[in-house]
Order: structure tokens, then sequence, then C-alpha cells
């Protein structure tokens, strides 16, 4: 565990990204660009290793926001080292998308295995993001994992879930498991007449959109301001 809180002042109150954070963001990608296609990582840069805590996670959102998915999860991995790591739900929930968004299946397992070892708060809106992040990358059985993941956490199920299950599931031809899932539904809710609102999905929609582009938004701020 590395501490190094009192070698610099905490990043500016309402700053998205410190210098520090976007010198480190400028390392990984040159670090990336200069490295040996075959290796199986970039090396870890100096510069990340002597972040404080908010300048790390603010450097690991900008590299997924800008689809740095390998990156982003290597900044990730590095976070979890840290003494003051606790785990988040919505730490996973950026990473996986972006890995997921590139199709990098083997990168996303590994995610979600650390997410199965954490032990997290109950965080509906945030699980709901992370099971269209998976349907849309066409990961059925990681979707079904993570859903009892949800539950298992005492994050329960709304109306919103199950339409974006339900719609999900069937759009890849889950047909019997989206079945399983209207049962569950209908268990919560009794009507499944929800099921068939366009709203809540695109509810949804905005929401996972907003999550990126107000990142990417707010780094080009700083950036132009600095």
């Amino acid at each position: 565990m590395r501490d190094r809180s009192k070698n610099r002042k905490p990043t500016q109150r309402g700053r998205y990204l410190s210098t520090e954070a976007i010198q480190a963001v400028q390392s990984l990608k040159r670090a990336a660009l200069r490295a040996d296609p075959s290796d199986a990582a970039v090396p870890v840069e100096p510069k990340l290793r002597r972040l404080l805590k908010a300048d790390m996670v603010a450097v690991f959102r900008e590299l997924a926001a800008q689809g740095e998915a390998l990156l982003a999860l290597q900044v990730f991995e590095e976070i979890r080292k840290e003494h003051w790591y606790k785990p988040r739900l919505l730490l996973y929930v950026d990473l996986i998308t972006v890995l997921a968004s590139k199709g990098l299946r083997t990168e996303v397992d590994k995610v979600c295995s650390y997410l199965k070892r954490e032990q997290l708060e109950p965080d509906t809106e945030g699980f709901n993001i992370l099971l269209k992040a998976l349907l849309d990358a066409e990961f059925t059985q990681l979707t079904m994992d993570c859903f009892r993941l949800m539950k298992l956490w005492d994050s329960d199920p709304d109306r919103v879930t199950y339409r974006t299950l339900v719609k999900g599931l069937e759009s890849l031809g889950g047909i019997d498991l989206s079945s399983d899932i209207k049962l569950e539904a209908q268990n919560d809710y009794g009507d499944l007449d929800f099921l068939d609102e366009e709203e809540m999905i695109d509810t949804l929609d905005e929401k996972s959109i907003w999550r990126g582009s107000s990142l990417i938004m707010t780094n080009r701020r700083v950036q132009n301001s600095s």
C-alpha cells in the first residue's frame, strides 16, 4: 500500500483534472504508442504512481471517457492497490462499459471477476447502466451473472432493470432467459404493462450518454482554461 497524501496539495476543488493528472494521461498515451504491440501491458508511468487519490481517479475516468479501454484498465488496477481504495460500483460501470464497447471480452471477464469479490453498497441505477452496457456488447452470460450479483447485494431490481433485461435478451435471441426474467418481474410487480414503456430505456440511454459526454466536455473546459 502506498500513501503519498503528505507529498502534495490536493486537487483544486471543483476542478476535474489537475495539471498532474493531465500530464499523467498524456504520459500514459505516449507510452502506449511507444510500447511493443506484443507486450501484454504498457509499463506503469512514474507520474501515475505519484498521483493523489482524486487525481488518479480523474485520470481513470478521463481515459475511460476517451475510449482508452486498456489504459483505463491499467489505471484501475493501480487504484485497487492503493491504501485508500474502496470499491465503488460506478468505477466498475465506467470500466466495463468502455471495455465492452471495444469488444474486449477477456478483459471484461477479468474485471467482472474483481467485481464478484467486492462488497458494495446497493446501487440499482448503477447496475441498470452496467446491465445495458453488457447487453449492448452481447455478453449474455455476464449480464445474467451481474443481475444475480445485483440482487445478492440488495440492489433491488426496478422496472427499468426488468425492461432492460427482457428487451435486451430478446434482441439477442435469449427467449428462455427473457421468460425467466418476466416471471421474476411479475412476482415483484404483478402487471407487466411497464415492459412496453419505451420511455424507460430512453431514460437509461440518456443517463449512459450523459455520463460519458459530461466527462469529455468537462475535461475540454479544463484543458482550454489551462
